[in-house]
């Protein structure tokens, strides 16, 4: 069965995670995706290193499904290289400031001179325009500017979260964006630029907070754990580790109401509605937490499934790997990688077709594994491939 972007030809001189994620999702779509490096390998491919090789586990997950190159932009022929390269795809992949785009001549107008319907997908941390286009900027950034670090933690401690979500929403953004473009070309035989940014994606996901500040001007502050438009919404202890409880809406507080043996407080005005159960939160966090430290985690997830109230386990990492959904749904792919002392497992795109199923992700590629290959469908001869290799071009 044919992959949905299968004849499809992506190159991605992407680096960190944005970039080179969005890529490895349209790989998983059944694109070729061609990784372009530079000869001494980008910076991502060496952070948090895992194997005898040096390669990180972030190199690991974003660069499955794609064939190595490696390429000296700053020289001249390395410029032609990467032109004739342009030439033969059909989306370019990229995540830089706009000055560099510029400086590395991976603008849309330089990229349209070598393939005029070519697709230009390019992430920056705070978009095209405006006075920050230049700046440059991580996943963090993405998570203080729109408020979102100014909401989580302790209420005198702004808090961001390890978890590089901002990076991996703008890469699903920009593949939605890229799957647009590419839907556009096949109607209209033409090309465009896709952007994408941090900002946006972590705008876009604290826009419901933002909606409730500008029209309330209500300013709330961090709270930990604990959701503040309803309750029971917070992390408790039990007696072998915690669990997340969420209460939201009347019927589900109805059932907490009987579970705890409290039915009496469904008549109480301060717990009438989500709100009010938010703005008066104490009294059912202190019952909900007597409560669960009276039980294991396991006895506590049981009787709260049974009632049928939103409930789980606070896994760690190992806890999620070794977790019967995850293991069930099949969502990690153990993956043997050169040097590894044990298979990466690998996560698979967070979709999945039924008529067009992806493609299973093979390993991340050695540091230009496949440049004479590359070059070669390029129409180099192995004479000029050796020469680009004498003049450290490649």
């Amino acid at each position: 069965m044919q992959s949905v972007l299968a004849g499809v030809r992506v190159v991605d001189f992407g680096r960190f995670i944005a970039a080179p994620c969005c890529a490895a999702l349209l790989g998983d779509l059944g694109a070729q995706v061609i990784r372009v490096e530079k000869r001494q390998g980008g910076e991502d491919r060496w952070i948090g290193p895992i194997g005898a090789g040096g390669e990180g586990a972030m190199f690991m997950q974003n660069n499955r499904n794609k064939l190595s190159l490696t390429l000296d932009m700053g020289a001249e022929r390395g410029r032609e290289v990467a032109s004739r390269l342009v030439a033969s795809a059909d989306v370019v992949v990229a995540n830089f400031p706009e000055k560099t785009l510029f400086d590395l001549g991976l603008d849309y107008d330089s990229l349209r001179a070598f393939k005029p319907d070519i697709i230009l997908t390019s992430i920056s941390a705070f978009g095209s325009s405006g006075p920050y286009r230049d700046r440059l900027g991580f996943d963090a950034v993405g998570q203080l500017m729109s408020g979102a670090a100014s909401r989580t933690g302790p209420p005198d401690q702004p808090v961001r979260t390890p978890v590089q979500y901002v990076d991996v929403g703008s890469a699903l953004a920009a593949t939605v964006g890229t799957l647009a473009a590419l839907m556009h070309h096949r109607n209209t035989g033409q090309g465009q630029r896709v952007e994408a940014s941090l900002l946006s994606t972590a705008m876009t996901m604290t826009s419901v907070m933002m909606i409730e500040q500008a029209v309330t001007n209500i300013n709330r502050r961090a709270s930990l754990n604990r959701g503040q438009q309803s309750a029971p919404n917070d992390i408790f202890a039990v007696r072998d580790g915690w669990i997340l409880i969420q209460g939201v809406g009347q019927p589900i507080f109805r059932r907490w109401a009987k579970l705890m043996g409290v039915e009496d407080w469904l008549s109480d005005p301060r717990f009438s509605n989500d709100k009010s159960r938010g703005e008066n939160w104490s009294p059912i966090n202190q019952r909900t937490q007597a409560w669960c430290v009276e039980r294991t985690q396991s006895e506590a997830l049981e009787e709260l499934e049974r009632a049928r109230i939103p409930a789980y386990p606070v896994n760690t990492l190992q806890d999620a790997i070794d977790d019967p959904q995850v293991k069930a749904m099949g969502f990690l792919h153990y993956t043997d990688y050169p040097g590894l002392p044990r298979p990466a497992p690998i996560v698979e795109p967070p979709f999945r077709l039924s008529s067009c199923p992806g493609i299973a992700p093979k390993r991340a590629p050695l540091l230009g594994e496949h440049t004479d290959q590359i070059l070669a469908e390029l129409n180099y001869t192995a004479a000029e491939i050796a020469a680009l290799r004498q003049e450290q071009v490649i």
